[in-house]
């Protein structure tokens, strides 16, 4: 087992690919605590993932309660070997339509919990810890309407960057993960039914040289990596999974033309 006996953390880890890695970081040995805001996604999770998961509700952009639940964890758990700081909204943000409370909470969401998440982790953080971060192609695709949300995830990339220079002395690595297009929830705002998410996933598949879009499993496996010692020289690192959408776009069904 590649994670057995560490202490890890999950923000988000309620949903989407947070609960995908929990059920994997669990599967492969470790000791996994959860981070969610909704009690009916929290308990839900807690339920699917037994007994030995530490589920706790806290809204990582309240930056007291995130500070408490990180004291909880650690009274509960002992002291991390893991945190992925994955909690994080997606929401669109059109020039002339957005309002400054509507920009101002994902950058928050998005952004800043990401830094006081680390920040209140950072006591209870062994030396040779793994930080992951949750990333997105957004932060470089230049997609309209997702400028609020893109500017968060390149101030990940870059905040992630900087903490792997300042943790270094403790031996405590930070990488980032990056999807491209993967099924979540995170899609239920834009694709709020089965036939609908269909749709969505077939038209976005098309942009995508691989043809599809990325499993949540399939990120959590990269998180596995970071989270392991096999990633026990890797720092300030990136491991993009998109299907090849940012680095060979041209593959891509739409772009495709008879003889290529």
């Amino acid at each position: 087992m590649r994670l057995a006996n560490k202490m890890t953390v999950i923000t988000g880890g309620n949903s989407g690919i947070g609960l995908a890695t929990a059920r994997l970081f669990a599967a492969e040995g470790a000791r996994v605590a959860i981070i969610g805001r909704n009690a009916k996604t929290l308990n839900a999770a807690a339920t699917e993932l037994g007994a030995g998961v530490l589920a706790v509700r806290a809204d990582v952009t309240d930056g007291d309660a995130t500070k408490q639940a990180m004291v909880e964890i650690a009274d509960q758990l002992g002291g991390f070997d893991v945190l992925f700081a994955n909690a994080g909204i997606d929401k669109e943000s059109p020039l002339g339509e957005t309002t400054l409370a509507d920009f101002e909470e994902i950058v928050r969401t998005n952004l800043t919990a990401v830094f006081f998440t680390i920040q209140a982790a950072l006591p209870h953080l062994k030396d040779g810890a793994s930080i992951i971060l949750s990333g997105s192609v957004q932060a470089v695709l230049g997609i309209p309407r997702r400028s609020a949300y893109a500017a968060t995830k390149g101030g990940v990339r870059a905040m992630g960057r900087n903490l792997a220079s300042e943790l270094a002395p403790r031996r405590i690595r930070v990488n980032q993960v990056t999807p491209g297009a993967t099924r979540t929830p995170l899609w239920s705002p834009f694709a709020p039914t089965e036939d609908a998410m269909s749709a969505l996933e077939q038209q976005t598949a098309g942009a995508v040289p691989l043809g599809r879009m990325g499993d949540a499993k399939e990120v959590a496996k990269a998180a596995l990596y970071l989270a392991s010692d096999d990633a026990s020289y890797m720092t300030g690192a990136e491991i993009v999974l998109d299907g090849g959408a940012t680095s060979a776009p041209l593959g891509a069904p739409i772009y495709r033309t008879a003889g290529w």
